[in-house]
């Protein structure tokens, strides 16, 4: 058994190329307590092995018994469970709350096809989400250049807020699961601040990358188990540009720096931008950057000075409070 999240549709999918029959529940909706959010998933084989957690192992059992259920008759079903306050912590919950989980059997050269764009969407970085009809279990797999149908939309919209969940559109009940890779984090400048940035927000989950082409700053010295760049930001950033799971943060305090890196985010989806630098540096910053052809709607998109107001000092702090910001801007205000 694995407990990894992120694994279970790797793992759906090597059952699959081996032949397996495989069932999978996803959690649909979440109601007071319940422990795992919409989205979350359980893998199961034909002979009872399971990997991921639908509620943290208080629901698991039922779930698996119905998933064998549903591979031996081939339908979907819906499961609802609710646990009363005064029982919750017997089964893992701070306090009462309901679960509603939805089961389907996945088999056939078809879904091996889905989960294997699955994995592969993760592994070139790229969102993509599984629509799946409750009623029917017809699916579909919906990518993030999308501008089409009602349904494209929402699930744009879903990676966009990193939010799975359903959805009712034309009638159907559909369930949006979004595989997103870990955000970007492209930070500019490999000063002190940066070097707490860094750190923290790998702990986070993110995929950070330094980016600074004076190896005196940027050294793996500074910046252990981080990913640096000494390419221009320019450079760096047009080999792999942000896109819509990306955050930039220019540190530098240099426009040569500075200024091509802003200039390359506002070109792109990046849901969060940020510099470093009192309102009057930033006021100049935006004069130089408006002198290339950015309007004053693109150059709002950039949070400066960086970071929530929280009267921060040392450099630590500093970064908690950019980090804080990148989250809020990709939890609270989705674009």
């Amino acid at each position: 058994m694995s407990n990894a999240e992120d694994d279970v549709p790797d793992i759906a999918a090597q059952w699959l190329a081996e032949g397996r029959t495989v069932a999978l529940g996803t959690v649909m909706k979440t109601w007071g307590s319940a422990p795992r959010q919409a989205g979350s998933q359980i893998a199961v084989r034909d002979d009872g092995a399971f990997a991921g957690s639908v509620s943290g192992g208080c629901v698991e059992g039922v779930v698996v018994e119905q998933a064998r259920a549903a591979m031996e008759d081939g339908r979907v079903r819906k499961l609802e469970f609710g646990v009363a306050d005064e029982t919750a912590w017997s089964v893992g919950l701070a306090c009462g709350g309901r679960i509603e989980i939805f089961v389907e059997p996945i088999a056939g050269p078809r879904s091996r096809d889905i989960f294997a764009a699955i994995k592969a969407a993760k592994q070139a970085r790229r969102s993509v989400v599984r629509a799946v009809d409750v009623l029917t279990g017809e699916d579909r797999l919906i990518g993030a250049a999308t501008d089409g149908c009602a349904l494209d939309k929402a699930a744009l919209e879903a990676i966009r807020t990193d939010r799975s969940g359903c959805i009712e559109i034309e009638g159907r009940s559909w369930l949006l699961v979004v595989f997103n890779p870990p955000v970007d984090l492209a930070i500019v400048g490999a000063v002190h601040v940066a070097q707490s940035l860094a750190k923290m927000a790998a702990q986070c989950g993110h995929d950070v990358r330094v980016i600074d082409p004076r190896t005196s700053f940027a050294m793996e010295a500074r910046f252990p188990g981080i990913g640096l760049s000494h390419e221009w930001p320019e450079e760096a950033l047009a080999k792999r540009p942000p896109g819509l799971r990306s955050a930039l943060v220019a540190l530098s305090h240099d426009p040569k720096l500075d200024d091509p890196a802003l200039s390359a985010a506002l070109a792109s989806p990046a849901f969060y931008i940020g510099a470093l630098g009192s309102k009057r540096t930033h006021a100049i910053r935006l004069e130089r950057l408006k002198a290339h052809g950015f309007s004053d709607d693109a150059l709002a998109r950039i949070h400066g000075p960086v970071g929530l107001v929280i009267g921060a000092k040392t450099p630590a702090e500093i970064a908690v409070s950019i980090l804080a910001q990148i989250t809020e801007r990709l939890r609270v205000r989705p674009q």
